[in-house]
């Protein structure tokens, strides 16, 4: 694609879920910062199952405002489903997934638009150069994530970078291609390549609402990224196996030794139920790390659809759905 073309389109994916104070906010933020910057802008909106307004005041800014795109999954189906379904339906050359809470700055959209168009990368993606919005203890722990992530994973993610970023088109197509349900979109986006660059912008505190993420949440997110990208988890516990074998020979030769030189004598009790206790803990810790990888083989080989949509904006607008139109299947990132 030429990516100075005058008829260009850039698409920009937001996935909601009970934001239903956000919307207007977002909106006049977005075409405060782009609106007559562009020749073609797409806000397509992904409402994960909200159980508020936010849906209605969707539809309500889509017949105001043609740019507005609603794009309404059947229930929730969390986060990074309701990501892929935003590009897999995004028609944009140039696609930004961003947050409806204005952390991610709409005006740092055009930054990115500069180094796609007359740099040439293929992805621009942002850097907190900021989190202080965050707390201390959230601040370590993302650190020490991306550290080991990027130490045992094959796949590097840029420390600091969360999903706001511009993607060309070629590269939404990629990931397209990519149909693991258990999705760790931060690796995805890393893993095709292309020629990638990083743009630093401070994050501010949320406009409206909050963070639909606690430490649970994190905590399953940050397990789903290491088991997503990196076998190490399991490959762990055989150099473990091969320390604890090697040491329980050592051990054996001690017994023996001290048989052969002192006599027999009673074991205690202690020792043996620390030993006990020791390697069943390993054990059941070594089987449910395998149950992590054999759990997500399970949900891999049943193939069910990452997402299902129940109403399209755009599909509605141009009168391609009839009275009584069921669920639509979404795509499976195939």
């Amino acid at each position: 694609m030429e990516r100075h073309r005058k008829d260009w389109m850039l698409s920009i994916v937001v996935p909601v879920m009970n934001e239903e104070d956000a919307i207007d906010r977002f909106l006049q933020a977005v075409d405060r910062e782009l609106g007559d910057r562009l020749p073609a802008l797409e806000i397509l909106f992904v409402d994960d199952g909200s159980t508020d307004a936010t849906l209605e005041r969707l539809r309500a800014s889509s017949l105001r405002d043609p740019r507005v795109r609603v794009l309404s999954l059947t229930r929730n189906f969390g986060k990074e489903a309701a990501m892929t379904a935003g590009l897999d339906h995004a028609r944009g050359d140039a696609v930004v997934p961003m947050d409806v809470d204005l952390q991610d700055p709409p005006a740092v959209i055009l930054e990115f638009i500069r180094l796609w168009q007359d740099e040439g990368y293929d992805m621009i993606y942002g850097i907190r150069g900021s989190r202080d919005e965050d707390t201390q203890a959230k601040r370590a722990s993302a650190g020490l994530f991306y550290r080991f992530f990027n130490h045992l994973a094959e796949t590097h993610i840029p420390s600091n970078a969360g999903d706001f970023r511009l993607m060309d088109r070629r590269v939404v197509d990629a990931i397209k291609r990519l149909p693991e349900r258990n999705r760790f979109m931060k690796g995805l986006f890393s893993w095709p390549g292309y020629r990638s660059i990083g743009v630093y912008y401070d994050r501010p505190a949320r406009e409206s609402g909050e963070s639909k993420f606690n430490f649970w949440k994190l905590w399953n997110f940050a397990i789903d990224g290491f088991v997503s990208f990196s076998t190490w988890p399991l490959r762990i516990w055989m150099y473990f196996g091969a320390v604890i074998a090697g040491l329980a020979f050592l051990y054996i030769l001690l017994l023996v030794g001290r048989v052969i030189v002192v006599g027999n004598d009673l074991p205690g009790y202690a020792s043996l139920m620390t030993a006990i206790l020791f390697f069943g803990g390993m054990q059941l810790l070594s089987v449910g790390i395998l149950g992590e990888y054999v759990g997500r083989l399970f949900i891999e080989t049943k193939q069910r659809p990452l997402y299902l949509v129940a109403e399209d904006s755009l599909i509605d607008r141009e009168g391609q759905v009839g009275e009584g139109g069921g669920a639509r299947h979404g795509s499976d990132a195939s």
